[in-house]
């Protein structure tokens, strides 16, 4: 059975969306063999109409099957997952990302998809490292929407007026510096983020010293890069490179609050897929590049990752219909061309070749920047531990808060930071 649905909300934190609803809004009575399936992600405006799209093309591909979409903003996702998980009623299909994907599937929230790859679960063309990508201690907990890297946006107009060159993919840390305060001094805002609250970018940092934000035992790091870390962007933020505490404590790791969305900054650190909704949101041509690094020539700290990932949830009904939605999600061509490289460059060659032709010049240029790394990622880390999502929330953002707001000294936050790391990430 097809329902046609046209009533789609999506506002503030927090704001759900509905997809199933028939007319006058009222849910429709299903019948015994109808499969109704709930799927929750969180993203842009542009990315749930992307996903409602597909979601209706899947529908009128696979009568008998209703997909009923809710989209979260921000922190409001990861509570309504706790919410659910507590509660024995995950939705059939949610998103991940490769930093909560090791730690949800270890807590019991995912469905292993390993009995529905002889069916109805499609990956042959994806190459077995890209399944490694999703899976934990031997089974298979999710698919990769789409491959990513971090990196660096920036108001490429802005630049252009100010005379200055923005950072390129051989930029230091130490240059970086120098052009973020130049460009504060040339816009009169923020040159660029304090970052000192981004997991992703202190990874990066790390790598680039032969560290990581994660290991087998646990945390990947100790007090004295900690320092160095916290150092670094404390300086940046008292010379005026960075914007200020009470505008990067706006970032809930979304487009629309990130501080070069808002306006408020010349600069942005992200994952290269997100620069088609930071472009559709920005007046201002935005350019892209790689995350500075330790010393030139050195390493970058980048690597591949699965931009997004689809999981079943563990108390679902329907594992094979939620299955065979994800497999339609990834290697259906029309759908791909729906989805285009917003959750990351398809990772089906033949989705992939297939919607080249119809991008747009920003989803070209996500697609150039993912080829421009072929040479300079290094390995995948080992999948996040548990309590990585719990670390990232109540334990990284809030020290690097306290630190731009002068509460704490540098000293202090990297011993916190540490100490409360342990405490809460959980190797195995």
């Amino acid at each position: 059975m097809l329902i046609n649905r046209r009533t789609f909300m999506l506002g503030a934190a927090g704001a759900t969306a509905g997809i199933a609803l028939g007319p006058g809004g009222l849910r429709p009575t299903f019948a015994a063999e109808d499969v109704n399936l709930r799927a929750m992600w969180w993203g842009s405006n542009d990315r749930s109409k992307r996903t409602l799209s597909v979601a209706k093309l899947f529908q009128e591909k696979n009568p008998g099957i209703t997909v009923v979409g809710e989209s979260l903003s921000g922190d409001g996702y990861w509570t309504k997952l706790a919410t659910q998980m507590a509660g024995r009623s995950i939705a059939d299909i949610f998103q991940l990302e490769p930093n909560t994907i090791s730690d949800y599937s270890k807590r019991g929230a995912c469905l292993a998809l390993d009995p529905f790859l002889a069916s109805v679960l499609d990956v042959k063309g994806f190459g077995e490292d890209v399944l490694k990508l999703t899976t934990v201690d031997g089974k298979l907990w999710g698919i990769g929407l789409g491959l990513n890297s971090f990196a660096l946006f920036y108001d490429a107009d802005a630049f252009a007026k100010a005379g200055i060159t923005p950072p390129g993919l051989d930029t230091a840390w130490s240059e970086y510096a120098d052009i973020a305060v130049e460009m504060a001094k040339a816009t009169g805002k923020g040159g660029g983020p304090y970052a000192a609250r981004y997991t992703y970018v202190f990874d990066a940092w790390l790598r680039q010293r032969g560290s990581s934000l994660f290991n087998e035992s646990g945390l990947g790091f100790g007090v004295e890069e900690a320092k160095d870390w916290y150092a670094y962007w404390e300086d940046l933020r008292k010379r005026g490179g960075t914007v200020g505490a009470d505008i990067q404590t706006l970032d809930q790791n979304t487009i629309d609050t990130n501080c070069l969305a808002l306006g408020y900054s010349a600069i942005g650190m992200a994952y290269s897929n997100q620069m088609i909704g930071y472009q559709l949101i920005m007046k201002s041509k935005l350019g892209i590049g790689m995350l500075p690094r330790g010393e030139k020539g050195g390493p970058s700290g980048h690597y591949y990752r699965p931009a997004l990932i689809w999981s079943v949830g563990a108390t679902t009904e329907h594992g094979e219909e939620a299955a065979r939605f994800i497999s339609f999600f990834v290697n259906d061509v029309e759908a791909g061309k729906i989805l285009g490289v917003e959750r990351g460059v398809p990772m089906s060659p033949k989705v992939r070749e297939a919607i080249l032709p119809q991008l747009n010049p920003t989803e070209a240029e996500t697609v150039k920047y993912i080829n421009a790394l072929k040479n300079q990622v290094g390995s995948y880390p080992p999948p996040a531990p548990l309590g990585a999502t719990e670390f990232d929330h109540r334990v990284f953002r809030p020290i690097a808060d306290e630190l731009a707001f002068d509460r704490l000294s540098i000293a202090d936050a990297a011993t916190r930071l540490v100490e409360e790391g342990k405490a809460t990430v959980r190797a195995g």
